[in-house]
């Protein structure tokens, strides 16, 4: 036994005495004293040394390499040349601060495996020269300052198995070359500011456990090949500029934990495939237009903790058997539409709930009195004594009660995160009440209040703000201000949405004053990487966006320096908002997890108008008395007058939910006094111009015409169904002036302008294919969604070109709701008056009035085949066959000929993509509204996911005539007797109104349609029509009458019939041929 052990001794010691013989390989030691000295660093003393064997000590010690704290630590394998040679291959060096570059020395460490210089301040591009250290397994050089492209060289790199470049500043697309990193199992390239597609190649990498991209500018659809990483535990591509819809692929990714898809640009219903994710503890959406409600199937995701879905325009219902996510501990489902009661039965483990600006109402179930952190705030929940409540919630509802029409105040001030202090003559009240993660508090005056929606992680919340994790506090002095710098030592925090209210307040034009220090982040100019950390959010006030990426410290000129923001705002409804909100940019992690999301030191909010004193009533009451006596009698007659103005203004101001008001005087100076040179066109309804408002923001403003018959209506109609829908695909509305006899619309400007004017007009933009596509897929989207989600459903009625806009990445929105119909689910149809334009109308709407969804179907079909021709509908000067799109593309379909219609402009196309998009087109087009496909159908079509089928036949409004047998003999003529550009302009909105001749001799406004079931004209003038092409064609002499007599079709532009009606006649008398509705709907659709 004792042999045994000494030989075991004697063998332990020999293998220790050759690897202390052992040396490092001379070329390494020359690179790394070269590397250090560069970096201006040094081993640590008695570690191991660097400037003679540096493969000593703990170097070649693997226990003490990986669970030290040695900094910076290297570590060697000295089992070659027979345990005579020992080479480099772990270099670690962590959190030092170093600055410098990559130095070229790293190519001579050849055994190199693993490289960690994380969280330093190293500069400059990465280098080629990587891509021969082609031993390295692991990369991670986060959190640092190297900037530049991806070079391809690092695809030469093909056993990495980790590659973290996190948080710098590379720039550019991913080189095709990345796609070589098949043993990849983690790559983390979040927070720089990459662009382009996400490639595919990246679902070669099958063997990714955790893949992050997020806070870049990616843009495209993401790619299916992701289904192919059914490794992922952990994927987040967030805060990017995707566009399209969730791949229903990833529901196949049965290992995934955390999925993060927040601020993407994604849209679509969210798949219920996913819910075979039944590994997911979090899941988090938030910031995305996505359509419909939760998927009901979510409740199979078991395993399920956090749920993050805000401002993700989620519909519906909260899950009735949201009580069933058993392991559910956060639910964020603020600023959404999400409508009926709340949910009766929750989780143990469900404690953070945020359900606010939704539209929720009833009671509240005993269970919120549970819930540790519940924000409510902007529902419709109803109050009474056998309620169940929350302090101060009922005065932050939708609309905003206390104190509503009986103002009390016309300021308030608030030392943000701090005690009541003075400054500059301004008391700021206390704001020290704690605020978790959803979770809000109001004054006991009720003036003003706070709220909170935003996860705050405990396990990152430093010990000085663990009980209040929504405050920060400073030492440091802030320079840069005339307030007292005191008011700039605490500061309100929050990692989401903080939101401030003023309440009771008097209305009228304020200013708004907004305090802002940077006291987390260390100096930009120290050149560390914790002065790396960027703090951005945006700044919105009454709803409105009047910052966006607002950079704290970058504003200042530095940290510890106060910025001061100004704005101004008009109060309208007795209350103020002033929202905070983090969009997923900047950093998150820098100089530690939490530091993050928007933060504030102090606001201000002071009318701009002072009360009126009554000393002036006490002296005058003798002279006003006569002269109220002497004005009554003018103001009954000025009401009088104003009767129906205020009427309509009623009627407005009645509806639920309203956009912000602007005054006149506000738009008058924003379009420089309607100025003919800011005017961008003029629509069915009253011109259009561009505008800046005070606060810079460019915006478009729609003057509804005074002298329109139809002006106040379609406002009232605009208001209500644009303030109810909100989608990526539809414009936005800013607000609305309605001060007396003016009714104005204000809409987010698109420098773009509409899709007419790039296909036809003079638009310097090149529309390719791929854009070409997303347009109409876009706006196919947007159609979708007015009809099957929004609430109340939405028939636009006047689909066209020239109301799709295109915003400056060239997406589609769709504008002018001011013809918008709302129509209850249980009605199939509406007969209403015709409104639209002739050149997209479906033949039942032109023909009777009848209303459907479809008659959009119909118009979109049109935008479709004007998309890939590059042409209009109508163009007369091209050969007669060619006249009408619709018709010319059923013949080149007849002929298999359809890539025909193609635009020759087009260089390079999708063959398979326009064959499809022309199929689709055909069955929009259809004669009848039940053989045309939804909307939702139509996107399926356009995005592949569904067959189209056969298409149908032709329409019959194509089918009923044929010309063949015509004489070319002109015996009648049309007489015009008018050349307006209304009457022949393109995409005009001219309204069908076939009359009888000698009808409607009163001359009213109102339009209609002869039901008859045919009509008679003469042979010659149908062959007219179909061979000269133009309805409205002008001849100046009256010889153009036919031998007939008064047989004839007269064309009479608005204004310009008998009657004086402000209606276009159709005369109509007895002929030989006789002609049935749907054909002379197909003859003025040609010849228009």
């Amino acid at each position: 036994m004792r042999i045994l052990l000494l030989c075991f001794l004697s063998c332990f010691w020999f293998q220790l005495s050759f690897t202390q013989n052992a040396t490092t390989d001379p070329s390494e030691v020359r690179a790394l004293n070269s590397i250090f000295e560069q970096w201006d660093t040094q081993a640590a003393p008695g570690l191991w040394n660097i400037s003679g064997e540096p493969c000593s000590g703990s170097a070649i010690n693997v226990t003490e390499f990986e669970f030290s704290d040695n900094n910076p630590a290297i570590y060697c394998n000295c089992t070659y040349d027979n345990n005579a040679t020992c080479h480099i291959t772990n270099l670690s060096m962590n959190y030092l601060y170093k600055q410098g570059v990559f130095p070229e020395e790293f190519v001579a460490l050849r055994y190199l495996t693993s490289l960690r210089i994380s969280q330093n301040y190293f500069t400059g591009p990465l280098p080629a020269f990587i891509g021969n250290m082609s031993a390295l397994t692991e990369l991670s050089i986060n959190v640092n300052s190297f900037s530049g492209p991806i070079p391809k060289e690092l695809g030469n790199l093909k056993e990495l198995t980790l590659l973290d470049i996190e948080s710098n500043n590379f720039f550019g697309t991913l080189p095709p070359k990345l796609g070589n990193l098949v043993k990849l199992e983690r790559l983390y390239m979040d927070k720089n500011y990459f662009t382009g597609p996400l490639p595919a190649f990246i679902g070669n990498m099958s063997a990714l456990t955790g893949l992050s991209i997020n806070v870049n500018s990616f843009s495209g659809p993401i790619p299916k090949e992701l289904r192919n990483l059914k490794e992922l535990t952990y994927l987040d591509i967030g805060s990017n500029n995707f566009s399209g819809t969730l791949p229903l692929e990833l529901g196949n990714l049965f290992k995934l934990e955390r999925l993060y898809m927040d601020s993407c640009g994604l849209g679509g219903k969210i798949p219920s495939t996913f819910a075979k994710l039944t590994n997911m503890q979090y899941l988090e959406f938030q910031g995305n237009s996505f359509e419909g409600p939760i998927p009901t199937s979510f409740s199979q995701l078991t395993s399920l903790e956090y749920l993050k879905l805000r401002n993700a325009l989620i519909t519906g219902t909260i899950p009735s058997d949201i009580g069933e996510y058993r392991r559910l501990r956060a639910l964020f489902l603020g600023n959404n539409s999400l409508s009926g009661p709340l949910l009766n039965q929750k989780s143990d483990q469900l404690q953070t709930i945020d359900l606010s600006y939704n539209f929720l109402s009833g009671s509240f179930p005993q269970l919120v009195t549970n819930i540790s952190q519940v924000n409510l705030v902007v529902n419709n929940f109803t109050f009474d004594n056998s309620n169940i409540t929350l302090p101060g919630l009922n005065c932050l509802q939708r609309n905003f009660p206390c104190n509503r029409n009986t103002p009390r105040y016309a300021s308030f001030s608030i030392n943000c995160g701090g005690q009541q202090m003075k400054g500059d003559g301004i008391l700021y009240e206390t704001d020290e009440s704690v605020l978790g993660s959803a979770t809000f508090s109001v004054t006991s005056a009720e003036n003003w209040a706070v709220s909170n929606a935003g996860l705050f992680s405990a396990q990152y919340t430093s010990s000085s703000r663990e009980n209040n994790p929504s405050l920060e506090n400073t030492h440091a002095q802030v320079s840069g201000t005339d307030v007292t710098p005191e008011l700039f030592q605490t500061s309100r925090v929050s990692r989401g949405s903080l939101r401030y209210y003023g309440l009771g307040l008097e209305n009228g034009p304020y200013t708004v004053t907004l305090h802002f220090a940077e006291t987390v982040y260390e100096s930009r100019t120290s050149q560390t990487w914790k002065s790396l950390g960027r703090r951005v959010f945006d700044i919105y006030i009454q709803g409105t966006r009047r910052m966006k990426d607002f950079d704290i410290s970058k504003e200042a000129g530095g940290v510890n320096r106060a910025v001061v923001r100004k704005f101004n705002v008009s109060v309208s409804e007795n209350y103020l908002e002033i929202h905070l909100f983090w969009a997923g940019k900047g950093t998150c992690c820098i100089p530690s997890y939490n530091d993050y999301g928007p933060l504030i030191a102090a606001v201000h909010a002071a009318s701009d108008f002072t009360k009126k004193s009554n000393t002036g009533l006490i002296v005058g009451i003798p002279v006003l008395v006569g002269v109220v006596s002497l004005l009554l009698i003018f103001a009954i007659l000025y009401m009088r007058r104003k009767k129906s103005e205020k009427e309509d203004d009623e009627d407005i101001l009645g509806l639920g939910p309203r956009p912000y008001t602007f005054s006149y005087v506000e738009l008058r100076t924003a379009t420089e006094d309607f100025n003919p040179s800011n005017k961008l066109g003029e629509g069915g309804y009253g011109p259009v111009y561009k505008g800046t408002l005070s606060d810079g923001r460019v915006v478009a403003v729609k003057q509804l015409s005074v002298s329109s018959h139809q002006g106040k209506s379609q406002f009232v109609s605009e208001i209500a169904t644009i303030s109810a829908v909100q989608h990526r695909n539809l414009v936005k509305l800013y607000g609305c002036c309605i001060e007396g006899r003016h009714r104005i619309l204000v809409y987010e400007y698109l420098e773009n302008k509409s899709l007419d004017q790039a296909l036809f007009g003079t638009s310097n933009l090149h529309l390719d294919w791929p854009t070409r596509f997303n347009i109409l897929l876009g706006t196919a989207r947007g159609f979708a969604y007015l009809h099957e989600e929004s609430r109340p459903r939405i028939v636009h009625r006047d689909v066209k070109a020239s109301n799709i806009l295109l915003d400056a990445e060239l997406s589609p929105k769709i504008s002018d709701f001011g013809l918008a119909k709302l129509y209850d689910d249980e009605k199939t149809h509406i007969s209403t008056r015709v409104a639209g334009t002739i050149s997209y109308l479906a033949p039942e709407y032109a023909m009777f009035g009848h209303l459907t969804e479809k008659v959009d179907v119909f118009g979109f079909g049109v935008v479709v085949l004007e998309i890939l021709s590059g042409r209009p509908n109508s163009y007369n000067n091209l050969h007669p066959e060619k006249i009408s799109l619709i018709e010319w593309v059923w013949t080149l379909h007849e002929n298999d000929q359809t890539l025909g219609l193609v635009d020759p402009r087009l260089t390079k196309f999708d063959e398979t993509e326009a064959t499809r998009l022309i199929r689709v087109a055909l069955m929009c087009t259809q004669g009848s509204p039940m053989a045309r496909p939804s909307m939702s159908r139509v996107v399926a079509m356009l995005s592949g996911d569904i067959d189209i089928g056969t298409v149908m036949s032709k329409p019959s409004y194509l089918t009923d005539y044929d010309f063949k047998d015509v004489t070319t003999s002109l015996t009648s003529r049309f007489l015009v007797e008018d050349d307006t550009p209304s009457t022949s302009s393109k995409g005009s909105n001219v309204r069908l109104n076939y009359q009888s001749r000698g009808s409607n001799a009163s001359g009213a406004n109102a339009p209609w349609i002869d039901h008859a079931p045919s009509v008679n004209v003469t042979q010659s003038l149908l062959a007219e029509i179909r061979g000269e092409g133009s309805f409205f064609m002008k001849d100046d002499t009256p010889s153009t009458a036919s031998k007939h007599g008064n047989d004839r079709l007269n064309y009479q532009p608005e204004g310009n019939n008998a009657s004086g009606a402000n209606t276009p006649v159709v005369d109509l008398a007895p002929s030989p041929v006789n002609v049935t509705q749907s054909l002379l709907v197909g003859i003025i659709r040609e010849g228009r």
